[in-house]
């Protein structure tokens, strides 16, 4: 019969290699994307301008035909009271915020009227979509998530639904089409909108709006995020299940997906005729990202966190503490590397500790002028930098 010490000794060999699993397995990929231990570098942030008419805008979309900058706007201690992904619900925040086109070219900011909306629910904005008619190249078809306060809103979540606007471009008004409730849109991040105003893909960020688990969702990584697929006279539906951290999504011009992650990634899809989405690829990053955009180059870009806990913990709870914010640009791997597997190429175009660019949320790339725009959920300002 083995003695005591040695029970006592293959119970703590056992128990090491757990510990050693676990770290190998989970905490050490969780440590990299909370950016332990990383030095945050200052890479294209010498050429830079703020804009600080334009405040707390979440998301943001380039319109390449007009080189107009549309932009999802509030205001930072509002957003700090109210905003569902990262579970701000003080309805004290909501129902005034501002949707707006800034010209690069002349600086002029316009606020567009949201003609038919509902004034008693109002507009909480967070993710946005822009993209041409395709039956009149000078109106675009306007996409908003919409986080509406309902009462109770600690215990029942927001009352989220997906706004549908026209816009004839250059001028000062929003008109309103359609708002799209559906239990399936539960906790509606950002939004891809078709060219005849009428469906949408749209990620939930979180498995429920609210309650123990969804806090669970990012820091183990559990799959309960989603896509859905919407129309507008035929409902929802899921496209794909069962997936982690989801946050930004993009579609490239030849029609492939792509959906940002807080913790795995950029997970590359391609659309069924069914509308569902089978991811194809993912491409595995060293820090959780928010929004995304493609540029007419054909690059996908996401703004990141290099100290995610320094955003969420320190500058989402008081904006004047500055969030480092950096930018990833990802391509199709041209170099030799590419014959050995490595099929995409990930550059971090944009870092900064927080003083040029706080807390960015949303990233977009004017390939033409060599102009990257920046802005982030309670950030003071537009960052507008020369690269």
């Amino acid at each position: 019969m083995p003695s005591m010490s040695r029970i006592a000794l293959n119970l703590f060999v056992v128990l090491l290699a757990i510990a050693a699993g676990i770290y190998q397995f989970y905490i050490k990929d969780l440590l990299m994307v909370l950016g332990h231990n990383r030095i945050v570098e200052s890479i294209g942030n010498q050429n830079c301008r703020k804009v600080p008419a334009l405040k707390a805008c979440e998301d943001m979309v380039f319109h390449e035909p007009s080189g107009l900058l549309y932009l999802a706007c509030s205001e930072p201690q509002r957003r700090i009271q109210w905003l569902p992904a990262v579970n701000r619900l003080n309805t004290a925040g909501a129902s005034k915020d501002s949707f707006v086109v800034y010209n690069p070219e002349t600086s002029q900011i316009t606020k567009l009227e949201l003609s038919g909306l509902d004034d008693n629910l109002g507009f909480s904005s967070h993710g946005i979509d822009i993209v041409t008619s395709a039956s009149n190249s000078s109106e675009l078809f306007v996409f908003l998530v919409n986080h509406r306060p309902q009462s109770d809103a600690e215990k029942r979540g927001a009352d989220s639904v997906v706004e549908i606007f026209k816009h004839r471009i250059n001028t000062d008004k929003l008109e309103h089409i359609e708002t799209l409730s559906n239990p399936l849109v539960s906790t509606p991040n950002d939004i891809i909108g078709s060219d005849d105003g009428k469906s949408f893909f749209v990620t939930n960020d979180h498995g429920q709006k609210v309650g123990l688990a969804r806090h669970l969702d990012v820091p183990f990584a559990r799959k309960t995020t989603s896509v859905v697929y919407c129309h507008v006279n035929e409902g929802c539906k899921y496209a794909i299940q069962g997936m982690t951290g989801n946050n930004g999504i993009a579609r490239a011009p030849n029609g492939t997906y792509y959906v940002a992650s807080t913790s795995v990634g950029l997970t590359v899809l391609e659309r069924q005729t069914d509308n569902t989405l089978v991811v194809t690829d993912i491409i595995k990053t060293d820090r959780g990202m928010d929004n995304l955009s493609i540029d007419s180059e054909g690059h996908v870009w996401a703004a990141s966190f290099p100290k995610i806990l320094i955003t969420v913990g320190k500058h989402f709870e008081d904006p004047s503490v500055p969030a480092p914010s950096s930018a990833l640009r990802f391509s199709i791997n041209t170099g030799t590397n590419a014959f050995y597997g490595e099929k995409y190429k990930v550059d971090k175009a944009f870092e900064d500790d927080g003083h040029i660019a706080s807390g960015i949320t949303t990233v977009v790339h004017d390939a033409r002028h060599k102009r990257l725009f920046l802005h982030g959920l309670a950030a003071s300002h537009l960052t507008v930098c020369e690269v």
